[in-house]
């Protein structure tokens, strides 16, 4: 029996994941098609079969969609040339990239088309690294640990950059051991690191004394849950990620403990595993707001623009309220209402 659950904010989603989540329910509301979906849209088990059971398709090689498929492309990012691929296959191809995902693409451009090279720290395969790789391959270096820089043979400018779901305490020793080993070593003014994975983990951290275990809602394939995961067990705490309700039965908590979610798990998940739970206290502890909003992907927008007399018009006739509001205000209508709205 858990004594005191403490529910720790910012949890789940980020400004990144709403958008790319809201993009695809978009997405099925306009066209009366197969939407084919280039890796998942985002790393939860609960949101990729939510979509799968409305007609969404994941994937992972261009190959594998048929001519003139309308697609969307994760927001992990996609290298240039597999967005290329799309363009010249798809009827219409929509990315959902997120923003701080298209700075890092950016950085690595600006850096090699100057003549350095990018030592990339990141996890290898993960869909957010092969994206950034993809930007310069031949002068792109991925680098997991101080050893993997170490074996590095830079002979001219070298610059740093990070996949954005990288915990502190993964990123730091890098940035500091690279910093050493190459003297003029070129960063980005601001951080690479992502807001949301930042903000999740400070949080824990303040509330580290009071509790015995920590418990964090995600899926296994999302880099910065384990992130969560690894940086309260660095800190000396008990922890736990579990995808839903289910998989407390494995669990054998202590009396205190705190839960907290992933930047891309959904918040019905999170109570679902309070209420099974039934602390007798239950305390929230917010560390911070979270006022960042990412629009809506351009090409999205535009067509929304486009058919937005039609679809208010549909709004009227079929009473379905969440198009009209998701149209005229986007920022106001949240990603658990457009899952809702499927």
């Amino acid at each position: 029996m858990v004594d005191k659950l403490y529910l720790v904010n910012p949890r789940g989603f980020c400004a990144g994941v709403e958008m790319a989540i809201k993009a695809l329910s978009w997405m099925l509301k306009i066209y009366d098609e197969t939407i084919y979906c280039y890796h998942e849209i985002v790393h939860n088990k609960w949101i990729v079969s939510k979509f799968e059971d409305h007609n969404v398709v994941f994937f992972d090689d261009p190959t594998e969609i048929p001519e003139n498929s309308v697609v969307m492309l994760s927001a992990h990012g996609t290298a240039p040339d597999v967005e290329n691929k799309f363009n010249s296959i798809s009827s219409l191809t929509i990315n959902s990239v997120c923003p701080l995902v298209t700075k890092v693409h950016h950085e690595a451009k600006k850096y090699t088309t100057n003549g350095a090279e990018v030592i990339y720290v990141g996890h290898k395969g993960h869909d957010e690294a092969l994206g950034a790789l993809g930007v310069s391959p031949d002068k792109m270096h991925l680098v997991e640990n101080i050893e993997d820089v170490d074996k590095l043979e830079i002979e001219g400018d070298a610059a740093l950059l990070a996949q954005t779901t990288l915990s502190l305490s993964e990123w730091e020793p890098i940035m500091n051991y690279s910093q050493d080993k190459y003297e003029n070593l070129l960063m980005p003014r601001k951080s690479d690191l992502c807001y949301a994975t930042t903000n999740r983990q400070s949080a824990i951290v303040e509330i580290l004394d009071e509790v015995d275990a920590v418990v964090v809602v995600g899926s296994d394939n999302s880099s910065n849950t384990k992130a969560l995961v690894n940086m309260v067990k660095n800190k000396g705490c008990e922890a736990h990620r579990i995808d839903n309700v289910n998989e407390l039965k494995n669990l054998n908590l202590p009396k205190n403990i705190a839960v907290t979610a992933g930047a891309s798990a959904p918040d019905h998940l999170v109570f679902q595993i309070i209420e099974s739970l039934n602390p007798k206290k239950l305390i929230e502890f917010k560390h911070k707001d979270e006022e960042k909003y990412f629009p809506l992907p351009k090409e999205l927008r535009n067509n929304v623009s486009t058919i937005s007399d039609f679809l208010i018009n549909l709004c009227d006739s079929e009473n379905k309220p969440e198009i009209k509001q998701g149209i005229k205000n986007d920022k106001d209508w949240s990603a658990t209402e457009a899952l809702s709205s499927l």
